[in-house]
C-alpha cells in the first residue's frame, strides 16, 4: 500500500523503504574531515626505530594475554519482581473473625489530693493488629477518687523492730583447735642493706637533672646561686693512663739512674783490713786488674787490690765500673767463670736489700786452702773478693762493706 496522491512509478530505484508508519530512514552523513594541521613550531617526531632483541628474549611475539570473564560480583543485579504487580499485601481474610477489642487495665487505688488529673488520649490498637474502621476503642478515665488506707485490725499487735534472742551467746572469733599446733609467727624481714655511695652501685637509676625554671621567673631578694659542681671522670681516668705510661717505666728505670755512672777508688784501710802496696802484692794486682779487663771489655774502668790484717786473713777484691742492662745474669757469669780456676762448688743466692744488685757466693779450693767467692753486680759496677779464713755468710757481708767504700755512684 502507498499513501495516497503519490504514483509508485515516480519512486526512484535508491530510495529508502518506508517504515511502519509510513516514515523514510535518512541517510547517514559523513564526518567532516579534520581540519589540517598548522605550524605549531615543532619538528615532526619520527617513529622509535626497532628495538633490538635482548639476549635470551624469544623471538616470537608474546601472546596477548586472554580477557578475563566478568566475575560475578561486578554484574549489574536484577530484581526478579521488576514489573510485576504486586498490588496491596495487606489482603483481607474471610477465615478468621476480626479481633475485639481491648480492655484497659484499672488503675491502682492511691491517694489523690490534688485536682483531677486531664483526661488522657484515645487508646490507640495494639502494635501488629491490623486496624479495622468499624472496632472503635472507648476512652479510659482515671477514677476520680481513691479509698482511703484502713488501719490494721484492733487484735493484733503494732509492728516492732527485729531483734535477736536472748538466750544465745554472742558470738566470738573463731579460735584454732588445741589439738593442733600452732603455726610459728613470720620471721623478721632482714635489716635494709647499707647505703653505699651511688658511685658503688652498679645498678643505680639515672640522677635526675635540675628542671629549668619557667620563663620570666625572678629569684626572691638576697638570693644567691649556689653553683652546682659536676663530677668528672676524665682526671682519673688520665691519672690512670699517666700512672701506667710513666710510672712502670720510671720504676723499671729507678735503679739504672740511681746506680749508674759509678767511679771505683781502693781506699787504704777498711776496717782492720789494709791495703798492700810491696812490690809482689802491686805486680798481682795488676794480672788481676788485666784479667778482669779481658773478661768484662765494655767496663769504663777497673780496679784490683790485696789487703790482709795482722791475724793473717786475707783479702782479694777485683772488679770494674760499666753501665750493665742485666746484672743478675752477670752475676751468675762471673761465678762461672770462677769456677774452674777457684773449683767453686753451687753457689747460694744472697739479697742485699738493694734493688737491682744481685749477690752470688761460692765456697772453692786454692792450694789446698779453702777459700769464700763471692760476686755484687748491680747496673753501674761489679764487685769480685776471695777470702781466707771466714764463713760464707761473712764474707757476704764483708763484701757489701767494701763495695760501699770503694764503689761511689754520681749524681747526674
Amino acid at each position: 500500500m502507498f499513501p495516497a496522491g503519490a504514483n509508485p512509478a515516480t519512486q526512484s530505484a535508491d530510495a529508502a523503504p518506508a517504515g511502519p508508519a509510513g516514515t523514510r530512514k535518512l541517510p547517514v552523513e559523513e564526518a567532516p574531515a579534520p581540519p589540517a594541521p598548522t605550524w605549531s613550531g615543532s619538528a615532526t617526531v619520527p617513529p622509535p626505530p626497532a628495538r633490538n632483541r635482548a639476549w635470551g628474549e624469544s623471538a616470537e611475539p608474546t601472546p596477548v594475554p586472554p580477557t578475563p570473564a566478568t566475575a560475578p560480583e561486578d554484574l549489574i543485579p536484577v530484581d526478579p519482581w521488576a514489573g510485576a504487580d504486586t498490588g496491596d499485601w495487606e489482603l483481607p481474610s474471610a477465615e478468621l473473625p476480626s479481633l475485639p477489642p481491648t480492655t484497659p487495665y484499672p488503675a491502682p487505688a492511691q491517694p489523690h489530693s490534688g485536682p483531677p488529673a486531664p483526661a488522657p488520649h484515645p487508646a490507640s490498637p495494639p502494635a501488629g493488629h491490623p486496624v479495622s474502621p468499624s472496632v472503635a476503642y472507648p476512652p479510659v478515665s482515671p477514677p476520680t477518687a481513691y479509698p482511703p488506707v484502713s488501719p490494721p485490725p484492733a487484735g493484733y499487735p503494732a509492728r516492732s523492730p527485729v531483734s535477736p534472742p536472748t538466750g544465745y551467746p554472742a558470738r566470738s572469733p573463731a579460735s584454732p583447735p588445741t589439738g593442733y599446733p600452732v603455726a610459728p609467727p613470720p620471721p623478721a624481714s632482714p635489716p635494709p642493706p647499707p647505703a653505699w655511695p651511688k658511685r658503688w652501685r652498679r645498678n643505680a637509676p639515672p640522677v635526675a637533672r635540675p628542671v629549668a625554671p619557667p620563663p620570666g621567673w625572678q629569684a626572691p631578694k638576697g638570693y644567691l646561686p649556689v653553683p652546682v659542681r659536676r663530677r668528672r671522670k676524665w682526671p682519673w681516668v688520665l691519672l690512670f693512663t699517666l700512672a701506667c705510661c710513666c710510672g712502670c717505666p720510671a720504676y723499671w728505670a729507678a735503679p739504672m739512674v740511681s746506680q749508674y755512672p759509678a767511679t771505683a777508688v781502693l781506699p787504704p784501710e777498711v776496717r782492720d783490713l789494709r791495703l798492700r802496696q810491696d812490690e809482689g802484692s802491686v805486680r798481682a794486682a795488676k794480672e788481676l786488674e788485666a784479667q778482669v779487663r779481658s773478661a768484662h771489655w765494655l767496663a769504663e774502668d777497673t780496679f784490683a787490690g790485696i789487703y790482709t790484717t795482722r791475724t793473717g786473713k786475707r783479702v782479694t777484691v777485683f772488679g770494674g765500673t760499666g753501665f750493665r742492662l742485666s746484672p743478675e745474669s752477670d752475676a751468675d757469669a762471673e761465678i762461672a767463670r770462677l769456677g774452674e780456676q777457684y773449683a767453686l762448688g753451687e753457689p747460694q743466692v744472697f739479697h742485699t736489700g738493694v734493688r737491682g744488685r744481685h749477690e752470688r757466693c761460692a765456697v772453692g779450693r786454692v792450694a789446698g786452702t779453702g777459700v769464700v767467692v763471692c760476686t755484687s753486680v748491680d747496673h753501674g759496677s761489679i764487685a769480685t773478693a776471695v777470702f781466707t779464713r771466714l764463713s760464707m755468710d761473712d764474707s757476704a757481708a764483708l763484701l757489701d762493706h767494701l763495695r760501699e767504700q770503694i764503689v761511689t755512684q754520681q749524681q747526674n
